[in-house]
């Protein structure tokens, strides 16, 4: 089932540089195609959603992936304000964090998140968790109508 007719547009809000080419690297191998836009901080985060100075032209992303422990604005600051928005609350949000913690899990899902994953260590978990994502967000997922700019 494709639910895409062209690419999905996914933004990673990371601050990782190692956790960025992991993600470049395993989702370039997608059977999906995909656009990944990355931002490294939650006020960039924010900007590129709401399309602000130096992301004027940047597409609506179809999924966001968002850490944690971000600089500047940290991902539950992120999450709380794109669920705020009545533009934006409806792009699915997947955090990804090295927390196992109950407090910050419970925190994402009363916030809204749509799933909460913890990164795994090594490379082959690292792999077959995007590829969970790809199968289940990319291929099986229904979106809203009008989820595009």
């Amino acid at each position: 089932m494709k639910l895409f007719d062209e690419a999905i547009n996914i933004l990673l809000v990371e601050d990782s540089h190692t956790d960025v080419i992991l993600m470049r690297k395993m989702l370039s191998m997608a059977k999906t195609p995909n656009n990944l836009y990355v931002v490294k901080d939650g006020i960039e985060a924010i900007a590129f959603l709401r399309k602000e100075e130096g992301y004027e032209d940047v597409p609506r992303p179809n999924l966001i992936l968002l850490d944690l422990n971000l600089p500047r604005k940290n991902g539950k600051e992120v999450l709380a304000e794109v669920k705020a928005d009545d533009n934006l609350k409806t792009i699915p949000i997947i955090i990804l964090s090295t927390s196992d913690d109950e407090r910050d899990i419970l925190d994402c899902y009363q916030g809204q998140a749509n799933c909460y994953l913890t990164k795994p260590i090594s490379m082959k978990d690292f792999k077959q968790q995007v590829e969970l994502i790809e199968n289940f967000w990319f291929n099986l997922v229904q979106y809203p109508q009008g989820n595009e700019d």
